[in-house]
C-alpha cells in the first residue's frame, strides 16, 4: 500500500521499483484518474522475472490529504485493511481452508512530504490510527530537492517525532547472522528511507542509469549516495518480504481475530451494562432471566458449532495427509519395482554382450593358431 499526498511520485516509485510500467500515460495513476476524495484503489500485476513470478497488488490511496477539512481520511484506509482481515478471518473459518488467497496488507509505504520541518499533524494522526494494523514504512518524497545535510536533518527531526508520539513503524528483526545483523542496523540507520523515482534513463559518465537530470547535475535513482532507493527495493523484494509477511500474520492480523472474535463471545456484556438494571431480576427495561439463559444457550450452541466445525476441519485435513502419505507411497513402490526391473533387464543385456564377446574372442583365437 502506499499512501501519501498527490504530486509525491507514488506513481513513478511503484514503476522505479519493479521496473514495470505499472502506471502508464495509458493507464495514469489514481491520483489523475479520480476526484480528488479518499479513495481505496488497488491494481494486480504479475511480474516474471528469471523464472520467478511474483503476483504484486498495489493499493493506492488517490486524494489523501488534498481535502482542505482532512478530519478523519484515514479511515478509508483503516476501513480497506479492516475489510482484508474480515476476508481472511471467514476463508480461515471455513470448513474447506485448501484455498486461502492471501490479500491482507503487508505493508503501508507512507510518503512525507520534502518540506524539511518534520512530520505535519495529518502525518502523526495517519500514522497513530495504522500503526497496530500495518507494517509502516515512512519515505521522504523526491529526496533530490534536499541537500544532504537538509536530509539527515530532516530524517533526524523525523524520527524525533516518531519516537514522541509513540508511533510504532517496521522493526528489523534480529538474526543470529552477524553480517546480517550490521545489514540490519545500517538499514535502520537510513530510516525514514529518502527515495527518489525515475523512469527516464540517462547517461551518466558514459554509463546509461535511471535518474533525474538537472542543469547542475544528475541524481541517480540507484545511487546509494543520492537516495536510498535500493535499500527499499532489496528490503521489499529481496531481504524481509517474507518478514513483512510473518509480522502481518503473527501481530497485526492476530490483534484483529483476538479482537473480532471477543467481541462475538462477548456482545451481550455491553448491552446489558447500557440499559441500567435498576434491580437484580429486572423484567421491564433490563433484561429478563429467561432473556439470559436464551443468550446463553445461543452462546454455547454458537460455540458448540465451532468447535464441530473446527473438529470436522481437522478429521478432513488429517484424512487428507494420510491419503496423500498412501499415495505417495505407493508412488514410490511402484518406482523402485521399475527401476528394480530396468536394472535387472541391463544386467541380462550385460551378460548376453559378454557372452557373446568371450565367443568371438575364443573363435579369433582359434583362427589365429
Amino acid at each position: 500500500m502506499v499512501v501519501g499526498e498527490a504530486g509525491l511520485g507514488k506513481s513513478t516509485l511503484v514503476n522505479s521499483l519493479f521496473l514495470t510500467d505499472v502506471y502508464s500515460p495509458e493507464y495514469p495513476g489514481p491520483s489523475h484518474r479520480i476526484e480528488k476524495t479518499v479513495q481505496v484503489e488497488q491494481a494486480t500485476v504479475l511480474i516474471k522475472e528469471g523464472g520467478v513470478q511474483l503476483l504484486l497488488t498495489i493499493v493506492d490511496t488517490p486524494g489523501f490529504g488534498d481535502a482542505l477539512d482532512n478530519s478523519n481520511c484515514w479511515q478509508p484506509v483503516v476501513d480497506y485493511i479492516d475489510s482484508r482481515f474480515e476476508d481472511y478471518l471467514w476463508a480461515e473459518s471455513r470448513v474447506n481452508r485448501r484455498q486461502m488467497p492471501d490479500n491482507r496488507v503487508h505493508c503501508c509505504l507512507y510518503f512525507i512530504a520534502p518540506l524539511g520541518h518534520g512530520l505535519k499533524p495529518l502525518d502523526i494522526e495517519f500514522m497513530k490510527h495504522l500503526h497496530e494494523k500495518v507494517n509502516i514504512i515512512p519515505l521522504i518524497a523526491k529526496a533530490d530537492t534536499l541537500t544532504q545535510e537538509e536530509c539527515q536533518q530532516f530524517k533526524r527531526q523525523i524520527m524525533k517525532d516518531i519516537q514522541e508520539h509513540k508511533i510504532k513503524i517496521y522493526e528489523f528483526p534480529e538474526t543470529d547472522d552477524e553480517e546480517e545483523n550490521k545489514l540490519v542496523k545500517k538499514t535502520k540507520g537510513r530510516l525514514p528511507l529518502a527515495v527518489v523515482g525515475s523512469n527516464t534513463i540517462i547517461e551518466v559518465s558514459g554509463k546509461r542509469v535511471r535518474g533525474r537530470r538537472y542543469p547542475w547535475g544528475a541524481a541517480e535513482v540507484e545511487n546509494d549516495e543520492h537516495c536510498d532507493f535500493t535499500v527499499l527495493r532489496n528490503m521489499l523484494i529481496r531481504t524481509h518480504m517474507q518478514d513483512l509477511k510473518d509480522v502481518t500474520n503473527n501481530v497485526h492480523y492476530e490483534n484483529y481475530r483476538s479482537r473480532k472474535l471477543a467481541a462475538v463471545a462477548y456482545s451481550g456484556v455491553d448491552n446489558k451494562k447500557n440499559k441500567g438494571q435498576s434491580t437484580k431480576f429486572d423484567t421491564g427495561e433490563g433484561v429478563s432471566p429467561v432473556a439470559q439463559m436464551e443468550e446463553r444457550r445461543e452462546q454455547v450452541a454458537k460455540m458448540k458449532k465451532m468447535e464441530m466445525d473446527k473438529e470436522q476441519a481437522f478429521d478432513m485435513k488429517f484424512k487428507e495427509k494420510e491419503q496423500k502419505l498412501k499415495d505417495s507411497e505407493v508412488e514410490l513402490q511402484r518406482r523402485h519395482e521399475l527401476i528394480k526391473k530396468n536394472l535387472e533387464a541391463q544386467h541380462k543385456e550385460l551378460d548376453e554382450k559378454r557372452r557373446q564377446f568371450e565367443e568371438e574372442r575364443a573363435y579369433w583365437e582359434a583362427q589365429q593358431r
